[in-house]
């Protein structure tokens, strides 16, 4: 007598497989994260920015992050590359999708929605 169960097409699936897709899964979460943050010497505004991205990414990326502080009258030249405009503006290149966000960075949600965390 044959019995079949509904639903379960992964029964037959190999033990590589699942390993493949338990590795993907773990990629996924230990992804890195690459950031560059654009500030204007040692301004308040910048300062601030520095201190709050820093602990953000403590907080949620902790150990999965790189984290490039350019200060904009030492690399004028990066401006260009990453289409900076005003300051502070925080780009994350990756993962993808690349995301910038420009201004204000004590908006911790903002902050998080920029990053998707």
């Amino acid at each position: 007598m044959s019995h079949s169960v509904a639903g379960n097409d992964n029964l037959n699936e190999s033990p590589d497989n699942s390993q493949q897709a338990f590795d993907s899964l773990m990629d996924l979460e230990l992804e890195k994260y690459v950031l560059r943050l654009y500030v204007a010497n040692n301004s308040a505004k910048s300062l601030r920015a520095v201190q709050k991205i820093k602990k953000l990414c403590e907080k949620h990326l902790q150990g999965r992050y790189e984290l490039e502080v350019i200060d904009i009258y030492k690399h004028p030249e990066l401006l260009e590359e990453d289409q900076v405009f005003a300051v502070p503006t925080l780009i994350k290149k990756l993962p993808p999708p690349l995301q910038k966000l420009i201004g204000d960075m004590t908006n911790t949600e903002k902050v998080i929605i920029c990053l998707d965390l």
